[in-house]
């Protein structure tokens, strides 16, 4: 009897051993496939938002080669650096939001009791400017041209601007 019960224990511990041994292989396996799908997912997750960056970024003076050279010609004497020039154009008309009568380049009167302000700016080229403005009841966007004078001070000058309904 207690030959019998010792070898049923035996066949019961060594048969455990054999389920948990193919169950923790079989999880290892599962475990790696299911890595390796989601990195894959992950991959084309990622292609898919760099596409859509570039795509996005298409009408943009960092990406633009053209306007680029406009200010880094080969027989200039003078070059401008696009890295420096978007910042300096985007501080110098968000400064025109000190004005008591609001920005003077979005193209709209004050409407109400608050001012015009430019909230965005996106520098598209050389030439053009797009801005999201809004005096916080109202919004609206304005297309802005901008020219780099040869004393290195910008101008701006309002192209088109919209205004959203209500």
């Amino acid at each position: 009897m207690k030959k019998s019960l010792l070898l049923y224990l035996f066949i019961l511990v060594l048969l455990l051993n054999v389920f948990t041994f193919m169950y923790f292989s079989k999880e290892l396996a599962f475990e790696k496939d299911k890595s390796a799908r989601t990195e894959a997912k992950l991959k084309k997750n990622l292609e898919a938002a760099n596409a859509k960056l570039a795509d996005v970024n298409y009408f943009s003076l960092e990406n633009n080669e053209n306007a680029q050279n406009y200010f880094n010609p080969e027989t200039a004497t003078k070059t401008i650096q696009v890295e420096k020039l978007i910042p300096v154009v985007t501080e110098k008309l968000m400064d025109f939001n000190a004005n008591p009568k609001g920005n003077p380049y979005v193209g709209q009167d004050q409407i109400g009791a608050n001012k015009f302000i430019v909230n965005k700016v996106k520098v598209l080229n050389h030439r053009w400017i797009i801005v999201d403005f809004s005096d916080g009841e109202y919004w609206g966007e304005a297309l802005i041209k901008y020219f780099v004078n040869d004393d290195e001070t910008v101008s701006f000058e309002t192209f088109q601007s919209l205004l959203y309904q209500k």
